[in-house]
């Protein structure tokens, strides 16, 4: 797997007002129709300002990276994301921001882990993609790309005006971790229900900085560990212990995402308590994530939830899943002791809870 690096001639004259690196990974919005093959196939990049003629209009220096060969957004691995964030480290003071290309089904998980692992970043690194690809009339793609080519340049007395990972789709700038994907056959495919859009696209781009992180004082920097010794426990009525010992019992499990009713609400049941116990008891870390997609977990206000709350099950608060396991991922890698580890994971790192 390698990176094919393409500069793209827009004309740009001596000064321009920003250099942002594109980095293509692969999903619909990098796809063309191929007449001879009758099917889709992936987009040559040095081509594409024939398909987003928009681009010469900028007055910014554009490169693009190439993920060779690229990936479809449902075999996206952990793997994938360190090398996404080692790339954008060693860019990092080469571009003023970064667009990243992705697939839409996983994109979420992506940005959400590209959160995590790029710490105390001060410049915009924008997910997008496409419903409808490039090549074709319909395509949402142009409008994306050219968006979110556009957040990534903007900057207001010199700092960029989003410092952190964002998902833009159909209008909407959404910070990465509070994504999710809730359409797969409109345009408007994210959403992000526990906290409001960082902007919105219009004839012009309304920014709301209140809801955007602030930059921060420290230095930069990128980590190059996850650990992926995680699972999600979905409940749902009629679990059975076979199916819920299937997942505690994973040999080298290390943490879970367990996705429970309402506000973090789970069985009283006598053998599903003394399964959680007994994992936690082999410090298994659970985070306990609310299935509701408008949904904050409260432990003990109910009694359903209280045991957990007793046990040492930690509450997520409003994390979405993606969010979740993805912390799961990054926390776990830092090998932290045990109480340092529950503390990060029950903490606001970056932005992805309301505490």
């Amino acid at each position: 797997m390698e990176f094919i690096k393409v500069n793209i001639d827009t004309a740009t004259p001596a000064d321009p007002e920003a250099s942002i690196l594109i980095i293509y990974t692969g999903g619909t919005v990098g796809m063309v129709f191929d007449n001879e093959q009758q099917h889709l196939v992936p987009f040559n990049f040095s081509q594409i300002l024939e398909k987003v003629p928009e681009l010469n209009q900028f007055n910014y220096l554009l490169t693009v990276v190439s993920l060779e060969p690229a990936i479809d957004s449902s075999n996206v691995s952990p793997a994938d994301w360190l090398l996404l964030a080692r790339l954008i480290e060693e860019q990092y003071y080469d571009y003023d921001g970064f667009v990243v290309l992705h697939g839409t089904d996983t994109m979420a998980y992506s940005a959400s882990a590209l959160s995590y692992l790029l710490e105390n970043l001060q410049k915009p690194v924008i997910f997008t993609g496409a419903q409808v690809p490039i090549g074709l009339i319909r395509t949402d793609a142009r409008e994306n790309l050219i968006t979110a080519l556009q957040i990534a340049a903007t900057q207001v007395n010199g700092k960029s005006m989003v410092p952190e990972v964002c998902v833009y789709f159909h209008n909407l700038l959404l910070r990465g971790n509070r994504a999710k994907k809730v359409e797969s056959s409109h345009f408007d495919a994210f959403k992000s229900e526990n906290y409001p859009p960082l902007a919105e696209a219009g004839i012009d781009i309304d920014f709301r900085p209140d809801g955007i992180l602030p930059h921060p004082d420290q230095t930069f920097r990128a980590h190059h560990q996850l650990d992926e010794h995680v699972a999600i426990l979905k409940l749902f009525p009629g679990i059975t212990p076979q199916v819920v010992s299937s997942i505690l019992q994973a040999p080298g499990l290390k943490g879970v995402v367990l996705e429970t009713y309402g506000s973090g609400n789970a069985p009283t049941a006598p053998w599903f308590l003394e399964q959680l116990e007994e994992a936690l008891a082999r410090d298994i870390y659970i985070l306990n994530v609310s299935q509701c997609d408008e949904g904050r977990v409260d432990q003990g206000r109910y009694e359903t939830s209280k045991y957990l709350l007793n046990m040492g099950v930690i509450g997520g608060d409003d994390i979405t899943t993606e969010a979740a396991i993805t912390k799961l991922m990054f926390v776990l890698g830092l090998r932290l002791p045990v109480q340092q580890t529950k503390e990060m994971l029950a903490s606001n790192l970056r932005g992805e809870i309301t505490i």
